[in-house]
């Protein structure tokens, strides 16, 4: 039976939506990812382009949002209450701020539902994960998906999957050898399994082999239909072999949480692997040096790291070290 494993991470929580052992959908939310989407809170009108406007939250920080609506009469610097609809985005060369309109009459501050509020929602059962717990999103292949994500390298039988996200698109690029329509097929599921995993949104374009003939295509692209939950929208595989995906997007994905910030991700990563390291005295974190940098500068999360472990926590620079590094 399908089951969220939801853990309340340091920095970050994170979700595995887990069916016969296999992780099926995958979901991260840092604690830094302000506003989510549905907060609803106070902003004052900073700039006006015609039909839309910047607007200025009044949130730490002091974050922007673009308005897709304000009324003609309202000058700059008016206070508004404003709600997300998309939140912040990061892009390979730039950032992309949250996106809002305008509240509707009446409605109270909120945060916007979280992570562990929306998977509750859905009506799969929950289980809470600590880190004395037995450490059932490894056990499911957590660490594997995440390092799958940070290559954009994902095999399947046959072939392996090539995922990158540019500021237009993600793109995704089919690779094998054999029979062409055999590597569609895998490549079809594979492709379909990946975008759910890793709540790919936005337009995607997928890479098939070219295929010879109009059936051909037709079964992959109805392939792709049975496999891609709705709601999305598609065009048909044409000549040349290219599919476009388009699927609503409100939050990051997991490749953009993953890939444009690999520092943080490895950090936080190192953060779960210290949660969870057993001994006594001082526990130490190895990385290398940006990695290093930035949890020295994150006095919140040591701390809190701390008083999980009971144990004194020092962090230690080594430029030889890949990858998230190591905690003892």
């Amino acid at each position: 039976m399908a089951e969220w494993l939801y853990e309340a991470g340091i920095g970050e929580a994170r979700a595995a939506l887990v069916d016969d052992g296999r992780i099926v959908e995958a979901r991260i939310e840092r604690d830094d990812e302000r506003p989510r989407v549905g907060a609803v809170v106070a902003a004052r009108l900073s700039e006006k382009a015609g039909k839309g406007a910047l607007v200025t939250l009044d949130l730490p920080g002091a974050p922007v949002a673009t308005l897709t609506a304000v009324p003609a009469k309202t000058s700059i610097g008016a206070a508004l209450t404003v709600e997300i609809t998309r939140m912040a985005l990061r892009e390979r060369g730039r950032d992309k701020p949250a996106r809002a309109r305008i509240a509707p009459e009446g409605a109270e501050f909120t945060d916007g539902a979280s992570l562990r509020e929306r998977i509750a929602a859905n009506g799969v059962p929950v289980a809470d994960l600590g880190p004395s717990d037995p450490d059932r999103l490894e056990e499911a292949g957590w660490s594997e998906l995440i390092d799958e994500v940070r290559r954009g390298h994902w095999p399947f039988e046959g072939g392996a999957l090539w995922i990158d996200s540019t500021p237009a698109m993600t793109v995704i690029d089919i690779d094998g050898a054999g029979d062409t329509l055999a590597l569609a097929r895998a490549g079809a599921i594979a492709a379909a399994a990946a975008i759910r995993c890793c709540d790919i949104g936005g337009s995607i374009a997928i890479d098939f082999p070219s295929l010879a003939g109009r059936a051909e295509r037709q079964e992959i692209d109805a392939l792709v239909d049975a496999q891609l939950p709705q709601p999305f929208e598609r065009t048909a595989i044409n000549g040349f072999g290219l599919m476009q995906i388009i699927r609503r997007r409100s939050r990051p994905s997991l490749v953009e949480q993953v890939r444009f910030d690999a520092a943080l991700a490895d950090a936080l990563a190192l953060l779960r692997v210290a949660e969870r390291t057993a001994g006594t005295g001082e526990l130490q974190l190895v990385a290398r040096p940006a990695v290093a940098d930035l949890l020295s500068a994150r006095a919140d999360w040591i701390d809190m790291l701390q008083r999980r472990t009971g144990r004194p926590v020092a962090i230690r620079a080594d430029a030889a070290m890949k990858g998230p590094g190591h905690a003892q």
